[in-house]
């Protein structure tokens, strides 16, 4: 058997993390603007009224919604910058 060394991404080319945080951040955040436009569609889509019709599960899914999409911004930004350091583009 022969040894492999650890798969390192070639410089200057995204990491799927990217694409999934890309994906991920995008749909929370589509979930998010829905659940403030549209308040009662988990009701309408489920049948069920999980929090009796008080509206603090549609509260609850846009915060944690608005924090995934923020973290999952973040880290496509981080993944971008280590592609695309600022400095980079400065020196040429």
């Amino acid at each position: 058997m022969a040894f492999r060394p650890p798969h390192h991404p070639s410089p200057g080319r995204l990491r799927p993390r990217f694409w999934a945080e890309v994906v991920l951040g995008t749909l929370s955040g589509l979930l998010f603007v829905i659940t403030l436009v549209w308040r009662d569609w988990i009701e309408l889509l489920f049948g069920v009224e999980p929090d009796a019709g008080s509206g603090a599960l549609e509260w609850l899914v846009v915060a944690v919604t608005a924090l995934v999409t923020v973290l999952c911004a973040l880290g496509a930004r981080t993944e971008w910058r280590r592609i695309h350091p600022a400095g980079a583009h400065a020196a040429r």
